[in-house]
């Protein structure tokens, strides 16, 4: 029997969907399995205008003021898998192949504008149209793993804020766009939006007619027409040759993908993450409605492949959020800054004017001699392990693999969220709501340091096999 198909996996719970009156967002980041993923804040900035901003392969025009951001990204590049800004917005991404050809030449990566749309977009919506429009202008494409052998693909991108979501399926410079705004939605590695489009790119129908995909009659679905009928095909080691029209100039070429080759691996991986998200969420909760703890679950549910551990890649980084509906609430956000969910330790971070960077999650930096600054790029390694990282890792060759650890750790995280979801309820019901949010509100500025307790403790605790005595907001 043919292995499942397993990759990233992004999510969105919407009310009704979600248990309170919030919009919880989480996705696992899977990559190749030695590439380190740091947790990294940059402050709003007001820019000189005329400026440019130097990505991972290009530099484009700076805007005059980017949002205050938080981001879990591979230590190698400008951009990020996954990450928030101070105004409440959410974006992840994932890979994708389409019937358009993969980019050989250097442009924006998705990750790039993963960061670029958390920048520049106030909302959701606003995020999207940061992101169509850096496509339009500067398309994308490029290595999107560090090493020499080519790893190229397009972007699929799920995008939320307090009130709504929008999933963006990308084929080259053309997109599709599907407006949610509530129940329960999930994106991997597959076009999914058929004739549900709520946006689109305003030539999308008639490259699709003159290409041979679309007759131009009756309705117009979007994964039917752009999802390849042979996609990239996986071997033992995640190496892939691209086909037909995805051909690389040279032969020589190579490229890493997740699926299955034939034309029916996209409805499949569909169908089963959907039951593996439905499945999860049946067997720990019993149905009930989405929280950040269940999310976290899924997030770390191996058996679905939701959480990826195999020979070549795995979750490298994991996130999950929290977004009131109620503007007088902050938005809480978890990483995991380490890999491997299930064996990880979400911690929070709440958006606040006393933010200082936290060294133990953050790579060190190359410089101009980086690998992937110098021509030709990926010519060597060099070690990107942040502190976290390392203690991590070390935890996993103790005695139990740190398995006793891990489950002290993990009781304290659910102390966390027990009092952060007290807090999030206390503040929007009942008569005394309004101080509520004003005593959450005045406490944003102890969750930075309760994230560095958090890491340092448990630093510590996988360095030196000793327990934290509590990691709570208080």
């Amino acid at each position: 029997m043919a292995e499942p198909p397993r990759s990233c996996d992004c999510f969105v719970s919407l009310p009704p969907g979600s248990k309170e009156d919030y919009v919880i967002f989480g996705k696992n980041s899977d990559r190749p399995r030695d590439e380190v993923q740091e947790v990294v804040y940059y402050p709003a900035s007001s820019h000189t205008p005329g400026s440019t901003v130097e990505c991972t392969y290009i530099s484009i025009p700076q805007a005059e003021h980017t949002h205050a951001v938080v981001l879990s990204r591979p230590a190698w590049l400008w951009g990020a898998e996954m990450g928030a800004n101070e105004r409440g917005v959410c974006i992840g991404n994932e890979a994708i192949w389409t019937k358009e050809p993969v980019d050989p030449e250097e442009a924006l990566l998705g990750m790039d504008l993963v960061r670029l749309g958390l920048e520049r977009g106030d909302s959701a919506w606003a995020a999207l149209n940061v992101i169509t429009g850096l496509l339009e202008q500067h398309g994308q494409g490029g290595a999107c793993r560090e090493a020499a052998e080519h790893f190229s693909y397009h972007n699929t991108f799920l995008l939320v804020d307090r009130q709504e979501a929008w999933v963006l399926e990308t084929a080259g410079k053309l997109w599709a766009a599907q407006k949610v705004t509530e129940g329960v939605k999930n994106i991997s590695n597959q076009l999914t939006i058929g004739t549900e489009i709520s946006a689109e790119h305003p030539e999308l129908r008639a490259v699709a007619q003159a290409q041979g995909w679309w007759s131009g009659e009756g309705e117009f679905s979007f994964s039917a027409v752009f999802s390849p009928e042979n996609p990239p095909c996986k071997d033992g080691n995640g190496q892939a040759a691209l086909h037909g029209r995805h051909s690389p100039p040279s032969a020589a070429r190579r490229y890493v993908c997740f699926t299955l080759p034939s034309a029916c691996v996209y409805k499949r991986k569909l169908e089963m993450l959907y039951l593996g998200f439905r499945n999860v969420h049946l067997k720990c909760f019993g149905g009930s409605s989405v929280t950040a703890e269940v999310m976290m679950s899924i997030l770390r549910d191996k058996a679905s492949g939701i959480c990826m551990d195999s020979e070549g890649f795995c979750t490298t980084g994991s996130m999950v959020s929290i977004l009131p509906r109620n503007p007088d609430m902050p938005c809480i956000h978890f990483f995991t800054a380490t890999p491997d969910p299930s064996r990880s330790v979400f911690k929070p971070f709440i958006f606040s004017e006393c933010m200082r960077p936290v060294s133990m999650v953050m790579s060190p930096q190359y410089g101009p001699d980086d690998p992937v600054r110098t021509q030709p790029r990926f010519q060597h390694q060099v070690d990107r392990k942040h502190e976290l990282y390392k203690a991590h890792q070390t935890a996993l060759t103790g005695p139990d693999a740190g398995v006793s650890l891990q489950e002290t750790m993990r009781y304290l995280e659910s102390q966390c969220l027990e009092e952060i979801e007290a807090m999030l309820r206390g503040g929007d019901t009942g008569p005394g709501a309004r101080g509520s949010v004003l005593r959450l509100r005045g406490r944003r500025d102890q969750v930075l340091p309760c994230l560095l307790i958090c890491l340092e403790r448990e630093r510590q605790s996988r360095a030196h096999g000793f327990l934290p005595a509590q990691i709570l907001l208080s």
